[in-house]
């Protein structure tokens, strides 16, 4: 009996109501009274600490999720940075490759387009081993692409063959000067042409003079980088201008035989680095 009657007062207390009393600040409106059983309030309590232990795991794998996908994202960002890398790699090797079954360095530097050889991206890879590799042969790539480039520089910077299609009729050295009677240096080379055969530059450059120079008649002057200077004399006419860009094989006058000159030809001279070089050796040169 002492059991049950412990049983009921467990219950009476459990059930007995929990007043909650709403007083407003201001006089004119009325109180509010709530009453709730006190295992109502327990219940109440017990349920709003599942929740707030509820909501903090799913507060927890909402987190675990964002910082997941961020991690995600920056794998699809290295793997996409990779296939770059890769695809540069491929690209550059294949490029070389074409170049290299041209045979002759000559064929070589006259295709050679550095320019669309592509620029070589690491991106963000960060896998040691790969990483090293592709660090090695971005370097071997990137080596021989400056090789190349200085190597092209060169090639089109040094004068190669005649300006005109003719014969060379009076060449380098000492000679008697045909019109003073003297003994001499001919610091180039004549090459006997029709008047009026065009007149090409032997290489690529910038025209340093054009004009009338007293006993070289029309002379065109064309600077080339790497020390080297080509002179043009006897010229009937000339089609270019001091400052303009000239490529190898383009018209700068048309041959004549203007100025202190026997006949129609193309007086031609090579200097480099203020030393005057015998035309001969860049006409006979071979790649």
């Amino acid at each position: 009996m002492p059991r049950m009657q412990k049983i009921k007062t467990i219950f009476k207390r459990a059930l007995a109501p929990v007043t909650i009393m709403l007083i407003p600040h201001h006089n004119t409106r009325r109180s509010f009274h709530l009453s709730i059983p006190a295992v109502g309030i327990f219940i109440s309590a017990v349920i709003g600490c599942c929740g707030a232990v509820y909501l903090g795991v799913v507060t927890v794998d909402v987190i675990k999720y964002r910082a997941m996908e961020t991690q995600l994202q920056e794998y699809a960002k290295k793997v996409s940075d990779f296939n770059t890398t890769l695809a540069s790699l491929k690209k550059a090797e294949k490029d070389l490759y074409q170049l290299l079954s041209l045979g002759s360095r000559e064929k070589i530097l006259e295709k050679v387009d550095l320019s669309d050889m592509g620029s070589l991206d690491m991106g963000t890879v960060d896998i040691p081993q790969v990483h090293q590799q592709i660090a090695v042969s971005m370097k071997t790539v990137g080596a021989i692409k400056e090789y190349l480039h200085k190597q092209k520089d060169l090639f089109m910077a040094t004068p190669r063959g005649l300006p005109v299609p003719g014969t060379v009729s009076s060449p380098f050295g000492t000679r008697v000067n045909p019109i003073s009677g003297r003994v001499e240096l001919h610091r180039g080379i004549d090459v006997s042409i029709p008047a009026g055969t065009p007149v090409l530059a032997t290489a690529d450059g910038i025209v340093s003079f054009s004009g009338w120079n007293g006993g070289g008649g029309n002379v065109v002057v064309i600077e080339h980088g790497h020390g080297f200077s080509t002179f043009y004399a006897h010229n009937e006419s000339i089609t270019v201008e001091v400052g303009q860009l000239v490529k190898r094989g383009e018209v700068i006058a048309y041959a004549g035989s203007t100025g202190k000159s026997t006949g129609s030809h193309v007086h031609y001279e090579i200097w480099q680095t203020g030393r005057v070089l015998n035309p001969r050796d860049f006409i006979e040169r071979r790649s």
